[in-house]
């Protein structure tokens, strides 16, 4: 079972989730992840790839996810450091600080309410957040060329790749990609045919929709929309 909403205090997600005997696949996104299995904290960084989770069925997570380019702001470490990996929190926090923090999370009601406090706290103390990112991430969105964005965030093309790998883990075209990837997949799980919604996210064809869909996700999307086999 799955759960979300908005957090009031963080530019973040609060996600929960127990797992079953059928491990969901996780979609690369650009965001990163500060979760909670019941007995350790540790950070999912942004993914160029699927992950499929290995835990034991009825593993209770309770999460928190951030939009690209706001994991190095709480973690304190560039973004490209974090790719495709899973790390303890302490390889990344102050190991006691952790301890305390896992000891808060372990006894409270709601972890999950402690997990925006303590995300709150990091935020301040990294202080402004550069309002290029969200700028970025913006322009790739609406579809405009690297150069566009670049222009737009006042940088050069080098130096919007060299922010894009702090910020976001990865470059801007491989970002744009990702993106566009979860576009799609948001407009056809709303009911858009394949053709359609090729068309609508900027794929040439749906062809290359398959195609790009299928290198990222690891399944082209008829495959990866098709609803769970019952029992």
């Amino acid at each position: 079972m799955y759960e979300e909403r908005r957090s009031a205090r963080v530019p973040a997600v609060v996600w929960s989730r127990t797992a079953g005997v059928r491990q969901e696949r996780v979609l690369p996104d650009g965001c990163t992840d500060l979760i909670w299995d019941g007995t350790e904290l540790f950070v999912a960084g942004p993914d160029t790839r699927a992950h499929r989770p290995d835990a034991p069925p009825g593993t209770r997570y309770t999460a928190l996810r951030f939009p690209p380019g706001t994991g190095p702001a709480v973690f304190g470490v560039p973004a490209h450091e974090l790719r495709d990996r899973r790390l303890p929190l302490a390889a990344l926090r102050p190991e006691a600080e952790v301890r305390r923090l896992a000891e808060r999370v372990a006894g409270a009601a709601d972890p999950a309410e402690v997990l925006e406090r303590a995300a709150a706290g990091a935020l301040r103390g990294a202080g402004p957040a550069d309002p290029r990112r969200a700028a970025v991430v913006a322009g790739l969105r609406a579809g405009l060329t690297v150069a566009e964005v670049a222009e737009r965030a006042g940088l050069g093309v080098r130096g919007l790749h060299r922010l894009s790998l702090t910020a976001f883990g990865y470059g801007p075209k491989t970002l744009a990609r990702i993106l566009r990837m979860n576009r799609a997949l948001d407009l056809a799980r709303g009911g858009r045919p394949l053709a359609e919604t090729a068309a609508l996210a900027g794929y040439c064809d749906q062809a290359h929709l398959t195609r790009e869909v299928r290198a990222l996700a690891g399944l082209p999307p008829a495959l990866l929309l098709a609803p769970p086999p019952s029992g």
